[in-house]
């Protein structure tokens, strides 16, 4: 009997995710569009993909839960 690959597959994409989102990841490009040698067009992307608790650990906060968050807890 041969796995299914597709639940395999949604584990991978769930477990890229899961690494994406505790990791962080930073995509940075340029793109211009130009004719005849004139640039008419430039694009420059700087995209951050990150959990808000990992952003906040990398600039150094530490988030203290409110006080909502702490009675869900208990």
């Amino acid at each position: 009997m041969q796995p299914n690959l597709d639940n395999r597959n949604d584990l991978a994409l769930s477990e890229l995710l899961d690494r994406i989102l505790n990791k962080g990841v930073v995509i940075w490009g340029d793109a211009t569009i130009s004719v005849a040698g004139v640039d008419l067009v430039y694009v420059g992307v700087k995209l951050l993909l990150a959990s808000v608790d990992t952003v906040d650990l990398l600039r150094g906060n530490v988030r203290q839960p409110n006080a909502a968050e702490t009675e869900a807890a208990e």
